[in-house]
């Protein structure tokens, strides 16, 4: 079990060196499609320091930097899952055109595989944005402890949901998307104060689609800490991505191979 581990990690890593070779081989597009994600979250910020400024109090309990550290934990969450993680919201088109067969082909696990394979150049902006916010509104120490840990358990997070949706495809045809929907609404969900969530919404993102444990949980431990909670946080966590990888490839049984020439070298 160990090793296996082991060997998946190498080939993620693998992947990340190769990807990001060669993103940075054009470093003058790189570096402005990078500047380009970042500049344009701030424009959110910006949007919640005059919201915050107009009403003069907080919302639903929340404070504006209350609501900064969930920015900056979904945006860097988001950036490490589409830095390691790219291709997981392009499931259902892989299965579709065919594109997966060139994975069930490699002596490798075909989910880490096939979703590791890509990177993209903008999720670094949102990396270096949610770092850069949480300097910016002087985070206290607790705060700097609970994003270095949520920010990964968040990107696994988005990455097991954006699995999970699109390995429906598997089993009820062309579901990309109800997947790329679901992906959405992990983002938009997970930005906005979790006082506002109320009845089936609120049960929905603390169960079935964990949302809530990718920003609010970690919050909830920055004002309150629990190691109880912490452990619910790694827990919930592990399941679902345990889940996603599941569905995954069992779903993986009912695929029928594409007729797509796909050549990786």
């Amino acid at each position: 079990m160990f090793t296996e581990v082991k060997t998946h990690l190498k080939l993620i890593l693998k992947y990340f060196t190769f990807n990001l070779s060669a993103l940075t081989e054009y470093r003058t597009s790189f570096l402005v499609q990078v500047f380009g994600m970042a500049l344009n979250n701030a424009s959110f910020a910006f949007f919640w320091w005059v919201l915050f400024d107009r009403l003069g109090t907080g919302i639903g309990g929340y404070g504006f930097t209350d609501v900064m550290f969930l920015w900056a934990v979904a945006s860097t969450g988001f950036g490490l899952s589409h830095v390691f993680f790219a291709n997981a919201n392009r499931i259902s088109g892989m299965i579709i055109t065919g594109e997966l067969d060139t994975y069930l082909l490699q002596p490798k696990n075909p989910l880490i595989n096939s979703i590791s394979a890509r990177m993209s150049v903008t999720a670094w902006g949102d990396v270096i944005y949610g770092i850069v916010l949480m300097a910016l509104i002087k985070a206290s120490g607790m705060m700097w402890v609970m994003f270095g840990i949520s920010i990964f358990t968040a990107a696994l997070l988005i990455t097991s949901i954006a699995v999970a949706g699109h390995s429906l495809t598997f089993y009820f045809g062309n579901m990309e998307a109800v997947g790329r929907t679901l992906w959405e609404f992990t983002i938009t969900f997970s930005i906005y104060p979790e006082t506002i969530f109320k009845g089936p919404v609120k049960a929905l993102i603390m169960t079935a689609v964990p949302i809530g444990f990718i920003t609010h949980v970690p919050l909830r431990l920055v004002r309150n800490f629990s190691w109880g909670t912490l452990l619910l946080l790694f827990g919930v966590t592990l399941a679902y991505a345990l889940f996603a990888f599941i569905l995954y490839m069992k779903g993986l049984r009912k695929y029928e191979s594409g007729n797509l020439i796909v050549t990786r070298m």
